[in-house]
C-alpha cells in the first residue's frame, strides 16, 4: 500500500504487559502509543530528555524554552481489535488542522502484519507558556515546517 505523501509512518512497539485479558492491546496503552508516534514524529519536547536521533518534523523540540506541548483533547474510535505482537505497530500520522492557537494530529494504527486499520483518533495540542501559563499562537515558523504533512481528518 502507497503511503499519501502528507502521512509519516512510525513504528510504535506493542509491549507484552500492554495487553489485556481479551489478548489485544488495553485502551489505555493505545493512548500511550499514539504519544510514543507523536515524539517519534515530531520530536520530544524541547528542554526535555537527552539528545537523540532528528525527527521527520522538529516541531517540539525546536519550540521557544519553557514553552510546553500540551494535550487539550482526544478522540479515538476503535475499529478492530490491535492484537498484541512482538513486532511494532504501523501509525501513520499527519497534521490535520491548524488553528491561531492549537493544532490537530490525526493518526491511524494498523496491524503490522494484516495491515487492517484497528485505531484512529485524533489529538488537538496547544502550545503553552511554562511561566504565565498563557497559550501561545502557532507561529508561522510552525505553520511552514508542518504544512507538507497537512491533510484532512481521520473522522473526515
Amino acid at each position: 500500500m502507497t503511503i499519501p505523501s502528507h502521512v509519516i509512518r512510525v513504528n510504535v512497539p506493542m509491549r507484552w504487559s500492554d495487553m489485556d485479558a481479551y489478548g489485544h492491546i488495553n485502551n489505555v496503552e493505545i493512548l500511550r502509543m499514539l504519544e510514543e508516534a507523536r515524539i517519534l514524529a515530531f520530536g520530544p519536547p524541547g528542554g526535555t530528555g537527552a539528545p537523540g536521533t532528528e525527527p521527520p518534523i522538529a516541531l517540539f523540540n525546536s519550540v521557544p524554552a519553557n514553552t510546553q506541548s500540551l494535550i487539550s483533547e482526544h478522540r479515538v474510535k476503535y475499529l478492530a481489535p490491535l492484537e498484541y505482537r512482538n513486532i511494532p505497530a504501523s501509525v501513520d500520522i499527519w497534521v490535520s488542522s491548524v488553528k491561531a492557537a492549537s493544532l490537530s494530529i490525526s493518526y491511524l494504527v494498523s496491524d503490522p502484519v494484516m495491515g487492517v486499520p484497528c485505531v484512529k483518533a485524533e489529538t488537538v495540542l496547544a502550545f503553552v507558556d511554562g511561566v504565565s501559563g498563557r497559550l501561545l499562537r502557532v507561529s508561522e515558523e510552525q505553520r511552514e515546517l508542518i504544512r507538507p504533512w497537512a491533510g484532512e481528518s481521520v473522522f473526515g
